[in-house]
């Protein structure tokens, strides 16, 4: 027995480190859903899963998910780095986040470098009762592009959100050619330590029932270009606390309560068109640049950048 235990030892050792290879093996960099997948499949383009949830757990990080065909495909906590993506033609990637989040992004593991995420493509409905479209609350990097989001509610600070940044890090948001509306505030960006930063960009952020953009923390950064906001009961945009930071550029503000909003925060107002809103410049501590190119046309209150006169031009 003493010469055959070293044996049986180094058998075991074997068979363990094979267990963690299958385990690893089983985690696909591509993975696959669709409309009459199972979850109980490998998740490949042949035995494709059926949800969301049920692929993440099987696609490596960094990897990715793709839809093979339309279907409402579950809400998703992610937790790595990974890319779902909707797809065009064929695909169609629906999420219906009734009474939850639609996407929540939590990436903590320290071995995960990139903490990245990329969503294309989807169509995350909330069905007027969901909490908030995409949460992110841990990641370096979240993407989202070519997509719709919309029907969330809630009190606007922890709900409500088509998306909300509330991470304990830095972070940086980017999201283009995506419609955002029908929620209490579109895009709600903060962060209680480090940086907060958003880069939206050819969106249609609409008929939300507060605001549009919210620059909601010290030390948060955000670029609004090129996008229309209207009919956001409150306000387009703002910064609405103290060291706070927005910018937009290129956009167009109709039917809004106020179009750009200082709040308590910093706005630089570059070149928009503020159109049929209740007031055009607004906000009570804050104070708002300009660079004298803005069109304040047919607004009840005109409302003044810093104090100053409005100028149409």
């Amino acid at each position: 027995m003493i010469k055959f235990y070293p044996t049986v030892k180094a058998l075991f050792v074997v068979t363990f480190m094979l267990v963690l290879a299958s385990a690893a093996q089983a985690q696909a960099t591509r993975t696959w859903v669709s409309g009459v997948g199972d979850d109980v499949n490998p998740c490949s383009r042949t035995a494709p899963c059926k949800t969301f949830a049920g692929a993440i757990s099987k696609t490596a990080k960094d990897g990715e998910i793709s839809v093979l065909d339309p279907g409402g495909y579950g809400a998703v906590t992610i937790t790595k780095s990974i890319y779902i993506n909707g797809t065009h033609g064929a695909g169609y990637g629906s999420i219906i986040a009734s009474l939850v989040n639609g996407v929540i992004i939590n990436i903590t593991d320290v071995n995960d470098i990139r903490k990245a995420v990329r969503l294309r493509a989807l169509d995350i409905n909330g069905a007027s009762t969901g909490i908030n479209g995409v949460s992110i609350l841990a990641a370096n990097q979240v993407f989202i592009e070519d997509s719709v989001i919309d029907g969330f509610t809630g009190d606007g600070t922890n709900s409500g959100m088509g998306i909300r940044m509330a991470t304990a890090n830095t972070c940086n948001l980017y999201v283009s050619d995506t419609m955002i509306h029908k929620n209490v505030k579109g895009i709600r960006v903060a962060s209680n330590a480090g940086f907060a930063a958003a880069d939206i960009k050819n969106c249609n952020i609409e008929n939300n029932s507060q605001i549009g953009v919210e620059a909601a923390s010290a030390n948060s950064f955000v670029v609004v270009e090129g996008t229309r906001l209207a009919k956001n009961l409150t306000a387009g945009v703002t910064a609405s606390v103290s060291n706070s930071n927005l910018t937009a550029r290129e956009c167009v503000f109709a039917h809004n309560g106020i179009a750009i909003s200082a709040g308590s925060g910093q706005v630089k107002a570059l070149s928009n068109h503020l159109i049929f809103n209740d007031t055009g410049f607004g906000g009570s501590t804050g104070n708002i640049q300009t660079d004298g190119q803005n069109r304040n046309v047919g607004n009840t209150v005109p409302g003044a950048p810093g104090g100053g006169l409005v100028t149409v031009h």
